[in-house]
């Protein structure tokens, strides 16, 4: 009994592993949205110019998790110093947090957005991207299997995904873009 106990876990350790890198090669789905900056941006059309990468979320629980990233994001890949400093970070890649309005959820879109523009932290406007529509191609194409977490995707230049993760942030997360980005 004890063994069919570890062959289950080990089992769906392997699943969920698995089941988070299967996307890894395949192209990003185009994913259009607005800006706090009231403007239309496609990803990963306008963005195959660098790494990019892309936290979604479509719930409320999944939105607040999403907001465990802000700051070691920011702080790592947004972020540029005024004045040189040590072990600053020189990354140049394109940073984008979806809030995704579907369902019945899009009527209230216009309503979020605004009070978004003056409750969110200037530094991250431009890393805000608002997606309205439908949410099967998402789940689809990107495994998305629990609405209650975020999703985490790298990006290459031509839009291929590199790299997968979900939940609230953790430094070993980090870590693991940061060596994707780093090769």
């Amino acid at each position: 009994m004890k063994n069919l106990y570890k062959t289950t876990i080990l089992f769906t350790l392997l699943f969920f592993a698995h089941a988070g890198k299967s996307q890894t090669g395949s192209s990003f789905p185009i994913l259009e949205g607005e800006t706090l900056l009231n403007k239309t941006l496609t990803i990963p059309t306008d963005t195959k110019d660098k790494f990019t990468l892309v936290g979604m979320a479509w719930s409320k629980k999944s939105e607040e998790a999403l907001k465990s990233w802000f700051i070691p994001i920011y702080q790592t890949f947004i972020y540029k110093p005024t004045k040189p400093v040590l072990f600053a970070s020189e990354y140049d890649v394109n940073v984008f947090f979806v809030p995704m309005f579907t369902g019945v959820k899009k009527a209230a879109y216009k309503t979020v957005i605004k009070k978004m523009k003056s409750k969110t932290d200037p530094k991250l406007v431009p890393h805000i991207l608002f997606y309205k529509g439908e949410l099967k191609k998402f789940k689809e194409k990107l495994a998305f299997s629990k609405k209650d977490i975020p999703y985490f995707f790298v990006l290459d230049t031509d839009g291929k995904i590199v790299y997968t993760t979900s939940g609230k942030y953790s430094d070993e997360k980090q870590e693991e873009i940061e060596a994707i980005l780093d090769e």
